[in-house]
């Protein structure tokens, strides 16, 4: 769906891309994971047509981002960390703005305000950040874009309303959709995610299925040490040793996103050749 072919992107006293290549599937969520300045929040605006790259090209169904066809943005919606709405009713702006997409579902839209118990009777001014982005978020699903891209969509919301993004999130997907959430709250997606993308010094150091990671990864706690010396990487607890293992004996475990991402970091080459192999 998303081809990124020898991007260079820098801004005026930074390089964030260079000969960066990368592809996104349709039909998955992806989780894009890296540190702040990795380049997360520009790749997104690369996809989406905000940004143009300085070489390569972006690509989106076989059509080059930058050139912003109406076939290709209206098929496109970005929900970005920061954003600002206007002065005028939820209905009014789903009035002007729902025009720019053809697959657009008021029904559903009504629906997702339910999820994030939301009333269609609001003024955008009036309300909170977090209200915002659950109406922003509403909006953006309602559209039924194919690619729908969402940074730090979990900042601003309380606890329950995390909840209900998880269960907003699943109820908008299909074989025909690619959900593209950057997050570092990775607590908040870790079980919506179908393919972990991390990103670090322009470079992909991890990009593999929930179910690829694991067939090849244990993730253990350990309280006696049992394991220690077999570990791929080991974080200390209270209580132990949280442990990443190689899955040798096929059993999976349910993964551990946050520590996964550290190892990541921390031991690139090792965790790489897990699925390099």
């Amino acid at each position: 769906m998303i081809t990124f072919n020898d991007v260079t992107f820098r801004y005026k006293k930074k390089k964030v891309l260079e000969n960066f290549s990368f592809n996104v599937e349709k039909g998955r969520i992806y989780g894009l994971l890296g540190k702040n300045g990795a380049g997360k929040s520009t790749m997104l605006y690369l996809m989406s047509g905000l940004l143009f790259p300085q070489k390569g090209t972006v690509l989106f169904n076989g059509d080059n981002v930058a050139k912003r066809l109406p076939s290709t943005i209206r098929d496109i919606f970005i929900v970005p960390e920061e954003f600002d709405l206007p002065n005028i009713s939820l209905m009014k702006y789903v009035q002007i703005n729902s025009l720019f997409y053809p697959n657009f579902s008021m029904e559903q839209l009504k629906n997702n305000l339910k999820f994030f118990e939301m009333e269609e009777d609001v003024n955008l001014k009036e309300l909170s950040m977090g209200q915002k982005k659950k109406i922003f978020m509403s909006f953006a699903l309602a559209t039924n874009t194919s690619l729908l891209i969402m940074d730090e969509p979990t900042n601003g919301l309380d606890i329950p309303s995390k909840s209900q993004f998880r269960k907003f999130i699943a109820s908008g997907m299909s074989d025909e959709r690619t959900i593209l959430i950057s997050t570092h709250q990775v607590k908040d997606v870790e079980n919506l995610l179908d393919q972990i993308v991390v990103v670090e010094d322009q470079k992909i150091l991890i990009n593999s299925s929930v179910m690829e990671i694991g067939k090849r990864l244990s993730f253990v706690e350990d309280s006696e040490g049992k394991h220690l010396q077999d570990a791929l990487y080991a974080l200390p607890t209270l209580s132990g040793n949280k442990l990443i293992l190689p899955n040798s004996g096929g059993e999976e475990t349910p993964m551990d996103l946050e520590l996964l991402f550290n190892a990541v970091l921390l031991h690139p080459q090792k965790i790489a050749a897990m699925f390099n192999n």
